[in-house]
């Protein structure tokens, strides 16, 4: 793979010694399961902290609060058919805009800081060949409450040409992202980052 590979000399002694943390002889794709799980854990640290620091949160709460209210008001006027209602509401719309403005560029703050090293481990794992072929066993339950033959059918539009996994399986980038967001809400509420952001 091309793009980041001149990475690989610095990154390779990082991050593969977390894929063999744990070696269990009877199932070699273990490994690599866990490495994944820690690499999602870090990222999603990262990324939740990312958003404490950078977002003022109260300030936000504050922003998304002024906006229910103000679609709140609009919908009721709207509702009404009152013209002198939704005239007052027009002059309104200027304010909110720029309320909303404030509330995007709060929330893509951590993006900015947390997206090319994102990017960069990503691309790393793609191209790694432990963690290319491994997939995760779901109990069927799981399979379904999780969508996943969804986004596995979604995924076959951007990778056509894809490894098959067994039934009821998921692939690195299905079990990064579960455990990503699991992590990033167990996070978010350590934090106290009650909404907006990432």
């Amino acid at each position: 793979m091309a793009g980041f590979d001149f990475l690989n000399p610095i990154l390779n002694p990082i991050l593969n010694p977390l894929l063999t943390l744990v070696n269990d002889p009877n199932n070699p794709m273990f490994g690599a399961i866990i490495g994944v799980f820690i690499i999602a854990t870090i990222v999603a640290f990262l990324i939740t902290l990312a958003n404490k620091l950078l977002v003022d949160q109260d300030r936000l709460q504050y922003l998304q609060k002024e906006m229910k209210e103000y679609q709140q008001e609009m919908m009721k006027a709207q509702k009404s058919g009152d013209p002198k209602l939704m005239a007052e509401m027009q002059k309104k719309q200027s304010k909110f805009m720029e309320i909303q403005k404030e509330m995007m560029f709060n929330s893509f703050k951590p993006m900015i800081v947390t997206f090319v090293p994102i990017i960069i481990v990503f691309y790393w794992m793609a191209g790694n060949p432990i963690i290319a072929h491994f997939y995760v066993q779901l109990p069927t339950f799981g399979y379904y409450i999780f969508l996943v033959p969804f986004f596995q059918w979604i995924a076959t539009m951007f990778y056509p040409v894809g490894a098959v996994t067994p039934f009821a399986t998921i692939g690195w980038l299905g079990w990064y992202i579960l455990v990503s967001f699991a992590m990033s809400q167990m996070f978010r509420k350590l934090m106290g980052i009650k909404s907006g952001g990432m």
